[in-house]
């Protein structure tokens, strides 16, 4: 009795992590396409300082994960040091600022898909640079992937979707999102190598430092530049006061997420975040053509049903190995 009641709470916490997850992370999609197409008041102008968004996203993560750290701490130390994060910090103040800047020239949809193709960048570096030989179903799912969003990108967009786009070029939306993919994979790269190095980091703390560099070279991007907007996108919030919300609103889905990820991954592991964070990819993708007038056509229907079935492919060989591990590991 008392293991099916623990079965039933563990249930509970994976269907909470799961909503969580969804309703954050679609919710901030909902907002960040709201931001990149909607015309707000009277005068009907646009928000074009998306980069703004990223510096909001720093500074609101940046108070979340140090409230957090003096919440949860054990106060133990070992933890990476604050300047480990430098070099991580660039990569990922560039990348998804590159990501967001696409929204200027391909739809939410059409960005989404781009950046699910994550494992494309990672086989070519991995056979190119380091002569890592890949099983022949992991080519079939990166084929499909590749395949789906090539695809997509060559079939023609609505009318509809293009008249909302603020200046409509899908070459260079489409080489925003994967310069996007090759930073954030370094930025994983670099992670992974400061958890080696200090095993008692946590992820509040690398939270805590990731934006505490992103905070610092997004504020000389925005406002200590010669060319920088930080001042306009300010001064549209004060004039817009509906805008400023919503990228509040933004930042803070972007950092109660991390918390339903990071409770995720402690729970039920990597591969459980992972397949949650793939599903709520297509969720978007709907939700983004169902209620914020992005119509795909069949084909475009059929790319998406190709790319999520590589991704999903690939989960199952993630699972299969591990399950391979676990009857190896002795008992």
């Amino acid at each position: 009795m008392e293991a099916h009641g623990a079965g039933l709470r563990r249930v509970f916490v994976l269907a909470f992590c799961v909503a969580g997850i969804w309703s954050a992370y679609i919710y901030q999609g909902v907002l960040q396409e709201t931001l990149s197409t909607k015309r707000f008041g009277l005068d009907g102008k646009r928000f074009e300082h998306l980069a703004f968004l990223n510096l909001a996203q720093n500074v609101v993560c940046l108070f979340w994960s140090y409230i957090m750290i003096k919440l949860w701490s054990s106060g133990s130390s070992g933890g990476a040091p604050w300047w480990t994060y430098w070099s991580a910090g660039i990569t990922n103040t560039i990348g998804p600022a590159m990501g967001i800047e696409a929204l200027k020239y391909i739809s939410y949809p059409a960005q989404v898909l781009a950046k699910s193709s994550k494992m494309i960048p990672v086989m070519l570096m991995g056979t190119l640079v380091y002569g890592i030989r890949y099983t022949f179903p992991e080519y079939l799912c990166s084929f499909l992937v590749a395949g789906g969003v090539s695809t997509f990108a060559l079939l023609k967009t609505s009318s509809k979707t293009i008249s909302k786009l603020a200046h409509p070029n899908a070459p260079l939306g489409y080489g925003l999102c994967f310069l996007n993919l090759a930073f954030d994979g370094f930025t994983n790269a670099t992670q992974d190598s400061i958890g080696t190095r200090y095993p008692k980091t946590t992820a509040w703390d690398i939270m805590l430092g990731m934006n505490l560099w992103g905070t610092i070279y997004n504020m000389i991007y925005m406002f200590g530049l010669p060319h920088g907007s930080g001042f306009e996108a300010v001064q549209f919030c004060k004039q817009h006061p509906e805008a400023a919300w919503d990228i509040f609103l933004y930042c803070l889905c972007g950092a109660v997420g991390q918390n339903f990820i990071f409770l995720t991954i402690s729970r039920f592991g990597s591969l459980a975040n992972t397949t949650i964070t793939t599903t709520r990819k297509f969720v978007s993708i709907v939700v983004s053509s169902l209620l914020s007038g992005n119509p795909l056509s069949t084909k475009q229907w059929g790319c998406v049903a190709m790319v999520f079935s590589g991704l999903s492919y690939q989960i199952y060989l993630k699972w299969r190995k591990l399950q391979r591990f676990k009857k190896r590991k002795p008992m």
